[in-house]
């Protein structure tokens, strides 16, 4: 018996905003209904598909204030937001997460200036 091909569903179904794909495992309306149904060649070009989207950010909360923010980090650190602000570690215990935008901007606004030559 050959192996199944796992569906990309990751269990938090959303839609966008024009009702066509999923926001959480980026398939079609048309994808996700077909998928049942679909042969193991439809399944291997959709995954194909798939895989060759550009990265996703992920949903975090932050740890300080409980807000839901975008995370790009894992995917590529020029296109975080997070990546445009002043570097300033460390900011929370060890095995924190990241802040939320507004809560790492008020941790930078409050961190005590560079000594002169020091950054």
């Amino acid at each position: 018996m050959s192996d199944t091909i796992p569906s990309p569903c990751q269990q938090r179904c959303q839609l966008d905003d024009a009702g066509e794909s999923c926001l959480s495992c980026r398939r079609t309306l048309k994808e996700i209904a077909g998928w049942p149904g679909f042969s193991d060649f439809e399944k291997k070009a959709v995954w194909k598909r798939l895989l060759a989207l550009p990265p996703q950010g992920q949903c975090k909360q932050c740890p300080a204030c409980g807000d839901s923010f975008s995370c790009r980090a894992g995917a590529a650190a020029e296109e975080c937001w997070c990546a445009r602000l002043p570097h300033i570690m460390p900011l929370l215990p060890e095995g924190s997460d990241c802040l939320c935008p507004a809560c790492l901007l008020q941790a930078i606004a409050s961190q005590p200036p560079a000594a002169d030559g020091q950054g």
